[in-house]
């Protein structure tokens, strides 16, 4: 594994579990420091230890659309490692599922709280620290459910498709020494997107020219890729990492 990232610190959010997980143990690997966020404490001490301990990681609970969590989450990754250079967002909440017509609007305010306000707060924060100065680059994990409708969790496609744009207007303003990505995954095999295939996972990927539904580590190397030199000329991007499945109408 390469050491592209030796020296610098990155910030992910969402990720004692699943696909900010897989992410934080592919930067981790190419020689990043690296600060976790989740709600729960123990949880993220279980990842911090999964990632090589206190010398490779630090965990911070709280909610990821705490402004005051941000805050110090952000301070303590520059207190403890010495910078924050890389932000990924990836924390993302479909509390419902259903009929868009008959969306609880309150709801529909919480996802727009946590999946779109929330992210732009965290590079407001990270940024006002240590990359208006500095530069970083930043991954928002979008959905491909934000790029066609997606029956069933319409408006957490819409709030994606709106993440989806923040990351286009973030990258336009903050060029050129901050570079703002996304990515959009389709369903990838997490404890979140369980309901998506549970039961009838053969059913779900035959739709998928690949034949298999996504795992973490698809989506953490394309986000490290996104992170680092290698995609130096790459800024405002939405990459589709589906296994196929947008080819042939499916989400």
């Amino acid at each position: 594994m390469s050491t592209r990232f030796a020296g610098r610190t990155a910030i992910v959010t969402g990720a004692s579990r699943g696909i900010g997980l897989a992410i934080a143990e592919r930067l981790v690997a190419e020689g990043a420091k690296v600060v976790v966020t989740a709600r729960k404490q123990e949880a993220l001490d279980e990842a911090v230890a999964s990632l090589g301990g206190p010398e490779h990681a630090l965990g911070v609970a709280g909610h990821a659309d705490d402004t005051g969590h941000q805050a110090e989450v952000v301070k303590r990754a520059i207190d403890t490692f010495g910078s924050a250079d890389l932000l990924v967002n990836n924390t993302g909440i479909n509390p419902v599922h259903g009929p868009m017509i008959d969306l609880d609007l309150g709801a529909a305010r919480k996802i727009v709280e946590v999946n779109c306000l929330a992210a732009l707060s965290w590079v407001q924060q990270v940024h006002g620290a240590w990359m208006r100065d500095h530069g970083g680059s930043v991954v928002n994990v979008s959905s491909v459910a934000g790029i066609r409708p997606a029956p069933g969790i319409g408006f957490y496609g819409a709030s994606k498709a709106m993440l989806t744009h923040i990351t286009e207007e973030l990258a336009v303003e903050l060029g050129p020494d901050i570079r703002v990505n996304a990515v959009a995954p389709a369903v990838v095999k997490t404890k979140f997107a369980t309901a998506l295939y549970d039961g009838r996972e053969e059913e779900v990927a035959a739709a998928y020219p690949l034949k298999r539904l996504g795992v973490p580590d698809d989506i953490g190397s394309v986000v490290a890729f996104l992170l680092s030199a290698d995609a130096a000329w790459m800024t405002g991007q939405l990459l589709v990492v589906d296994g196929g499945v947008t080819l042939t109408g499916g989400v």
